[in-house]
């Protein structure tokens, strides 16, 4: 067992309690913000394939792409 957490004082949050209200509060925030700034925005979801992503644009298009160093490779517009 981690000795932080062996010894957290009695009555303290749960640290993924604070995560998960953090993201259920503010969610997507950080997606909204890239994609209002022009940017795309990466993202999976459980069917995603391995390996691969969603490239989402500011306009609603969304790709499916493998990220290689040379740039991203798009496998299929979805």
């Amino acid at each position: 067992m981690n000795k932080a957490l062996a010894t957290a004082p009695a009555g303290s949050a749960d640290l993924w309690d604070v995560i998960a209200a953090g993201l259920e509060r503010d969610g997507d925030f950080a997606v909204r913000e890239h994609l209002a700034a022009g940017r795309p925005v990466y993202s999976w979801d459980d069917d995603t394939p391995e390996g691969l992503s969603i490239k989402r644009y500011p306009d609603g298009r969304r790709e499916l792409v493998r990220q290689r160093r040379e740039g991203d490779e798009v496998v299929k517009s979805l």
